[in-house]
Order: C-alpha cells, then structure tokens, then sequence
C-alpha cells in the first residue's frame, strides 16, 4: 500500500498544463446522480485527489447525510462537531465547518445525519435555494475547485448544490436501466438552469463500475456515447477491488494503492477535465 500520494505531474504531463484558477473565482462542479451505488461519492473523493495532485487547492462539500465522502477522507464521526447541516441551517461559518485531509491542498466541510433533516427545517427559509450559494461565496477565491458530492435524491440538498454549481459531473454506472435515470437527470438540470442558475451546464458524463469481460457494460457505454456524443468522457472508472476496499481505511484508493487500474482511471479522469476546462477558458466568479 501506498503511504503517500505520488506527484501526479510526471506520469501524466497533461494534469499540469492548465492555469491555475486562484483568483477567478473556484470552478464548483457538482457530483450528482438520483440513484445511488453508481460511484458518485467514490468519484467524487478521488477525482478531488487527483486534481489536489496536481497543486490545486480542492474542497469537497459533503452534502450527503450518508456522509462517505467525509469518512473516505478520514474524517471521524465523532469529529465532526460543525458539518454542512450547520451551514445549511446558519449557525456555522464556513471556516469553521472546513476541515483539512491527510491529502495535501485538499480540504472537505464533513456530514452528518442531522443533514437528512435539513430539507424539512428549510421548507419555509427564504431563499431556501441558495443557501450553500451564499457560503461558498465566502470561499470562491481560496480554492481552485469545489466539488459537492450530493445525495442519491433531487431533493432540496441536491437544489441547493445545483443552484450553487457552475456544472454537474455525472457519474453513471454501466448498466440497464442507465440512460433511463441520466434523461430524468438531464431534465432536471435543464429545469434548474431556467429558474433559479442559468450558468448551470452538464459537465460531463462518467462511465463507472466497467467491467470488459461483460457485454452490457459496452453496450451501455455505445448507448450512452451515441445519445450523449463529446459529454462523455474517454476515461472509464472499471470495477476494480482496491477501489471498492479504500474508504474501509479512510483513505482515497489514490493514496490505498495509487498503482492500482482505479487510481490511474481517475488520474486520466482529472487530465480530461483540466483540458476540458482549459479549452473553455474564461474566468468564473461565483455571486449571489
């Protein structure tokens, strides 16, 4: 096992070559998928390693009561005093909510169960819709990327995550019923982007738990290729053992086993979204 994260510059030249975005404001991408075990959170852990690999400064908002994006990042439960259901709610400042990682240049605001009652003690809350918005202004400039892992349902959370996002970074399982749920995700982020963000876009679509020795695995990831054409990333995530054992150990399977078929998948993975935000090129600021 790995003890430490390597530098990712060497093995995988593109991940540096893109500009830092320190003083324009944080790219907030959001890690979204109404169903759940498709690796939203996995991808969400990892891809924020990767990109903290390459010297961004990386948040991770843990936006699932679930709260595994904070336990895959080491965080203990009992250490969790001030979490994002605090800052939902408006009795914690962000600064005391974000917490440091044994990953260098990556920090994560932890989760909590209370989280699951947030939606019912927001139901009356003006601007309900913006609260995380309002927060991660605070910090728009002291990260290069935020990621927000959301919970497995289009609920308020999930709202609040959309409203405050740039784009949305779909991780999707390779099976049956996948193009299915994406249509219904898609519809929604297309609704949000009318009422309330009209910055927001799909990021992107990632293939997850691709297993080549089975024939649905291809024929899902030709479908939603053909449906969805340059919105899919090249870079597929495969079922991989070490990916599946690393939050067991509170770590990303980049620090478990950096050498391992998952870790270099989501190497690959932040080089195509560093180019992919390179090419856009235009300086983001997030206001409310």
């Amino acid at each position: 096992m790995a003890s430490q994260i390597p530098d990712m510059a060497e093995p995988v030249d593109a991940l540096t070559t893109t500009q830092s975005a320190t003083g324009a404001g944080s790219r907030i991408l959001a890690v979204a998928n109404q169903k759940g075990g498709v690796g939203k959170t996995t991808t969400a852990v990892n891809l924020a390693t990767a990109l903290a690999a390459t010297h961004k400064k990386v948040l991770i908002i843990d936006l699932d009561p679930q709260g595994n994006a904070s336990t895959g990042l080491g965080v203990d439960r009992v250490a969790r005093q001030e979490t994002t259901y605090n800052l939902l709610i408006g009795d914690a400042h962000i600064a005391d909510v974000i917490t440091p990682t044994m990953v260098p240049g990556l920090s994560v605001a932890p989760s909590s169960v209370d989280l699951s009652g947030a939606e019912l003690e927001l139901i009356d809350a003006p601007r309900r819709e913006y609260r995380l918005k309002s927060v991660l202004a605070e910090v728009s400039n002291d990260f290069d990327y935020i990621l927000i892992d959301c919970p497995p349902a289009l609920g308020l959370l999930t709202l609040n995550a959309f409203c405050a996002a740039h784009s949305v970074l779909v991780p999707l399982q390779c099976e049956f019923y996948a193009l299915e749920g994406l249509s219904h995700l898609v519809k929604t982020v297309n609704r949000v982007k009318r009422a309330f963000n009209s910055e927001l876009e799909i990021q992107g679509v990632v293939l997850t738990m691709y297993d080549r020795r089975n024939n649905l695995s291809d024929m899902v990831a030709a479908d939603v290729r053909n449906h969805f054409g340059d919105k899919v990333y090249e870079t597929v995530i495969p079922r991989n053992v070490r990916v599946s054992e690393a939050p067991s150990y509170g770590k990303p399977v980049l620090l478990y086993d950096w050498r391992c078929a998952g870790s270099q998948a989501y190497i690959h993975l932040a080089s195509e979204i560093l180019k992919q935000e390179g090419s856009h090129g235009s300086e983001r600021k997030l206001s409310v």
